[in-house]
């Protein structure tokens, strides 16, 4: 029968264990290394902790006798393991340049299949060095600057009116739907970074020839619109005036 190593863990090493093995983003690795401790130190014996986990005995025993003689450093995989990679740092910083700072002809920005194509590398390489720089060209995030020194406070008021509106208030949200052409985004876009996404903002410059308003009432299901030749504040309040005025 083999040794059974004891384990006693510090209020520290309980904390980090335990955060590890709640992590929906760690490693499966670290996940399951962090569960054998502490499955361990409550009492559980190999055989108990290899089915729970679903795991072999050997493993159990190895991790356990690894935190006992190293600590939470035992848990580490080991350097030098696994396979070594066939790309040196010279191909890693052209992966990362060239997705960064260039596009394809035909596409707003690479994929791992078309970069892997350009510089002559698999495309699973692309995706590794990709993963270790946090780097997602296919995601994109939108952004809008406000130039209004008040819009701190009218955001307080919308927001005040939402959480806690006056008796009989009528409160109305309203999407800008006006079947304009987009020319182009209101602002250049900010550029693609090591762990960031390409960021746009999200409304554009229009180029039009009328606004339509348009309500529904409710409980008779009818139609209240109303073109307009321009698109500015004024109108839309005519246009409330209108459905006040029914």
């Amino acid at each position: 029968m083999g040794r059974i190593y004891t384990i006693n863990l510090t209020p520290e090493e309980l904390a980090q264990l335990a955060a590890t093995a709640r992590s929906k983003v760690a490693a499966l690795r670290d996940v399951r290394r962090a569960r054998i401790v502490l499955m361990s130190a409550q009492g559980y014996a190999n055989q108990e902790i290899a089915r729970k986990l679903e795991i072999s005995q050997n493993s159990v025993s190895t991790w356990r006798r690894r935190f006992i003689q190293e600590g939470l450093a035992g848990l580490q995989e080991r350097s030098g393991r696994g396979r070594q990679r066939t790309y040196d740092n010279d191909m890693v910083e052209t992966i990362i340049t060239t997705t960064l700072t260039t596009a394809p002809k035909t596409a707003t920005h690479w994929s791992a299949r078309s970069l892997a194509k350009k510089l002559k590398i698999s495309h699973s390489t692309v995706q590794r060095v990709w993963a270790a720089h946090k780097i997602k060209p296919h995601l994109i995030k939108t952004f809008k600057l406000s130039k209004d020194k008040n819009f701190a406070a009218k955001v307080r008021d919308v927001v005040g009116l939402y959480l806690n509106p006056p008796e009989h208030a009528l409160v109305l949200s309203v999407v800008e739907k006006t079947s304009i052409q987009a020319l182009d985004r209101s602002q250049l876009g900010l550029p693609l970074k090591k762990g960031l996404c390409g960021t746009m903002t999200h409304d554009y410059k229009r180029c039009g020839t009328t606004t339509l308003c348009a309500a529904l009432n409710v409980l008779d299901g009818t139609i209240i619109h109303k073109c307009m030749d321009r698109h500015r504040h004024q109108e839309f309040l005519k246009f409330l005036s209108l459905i006040n005025n029914l």
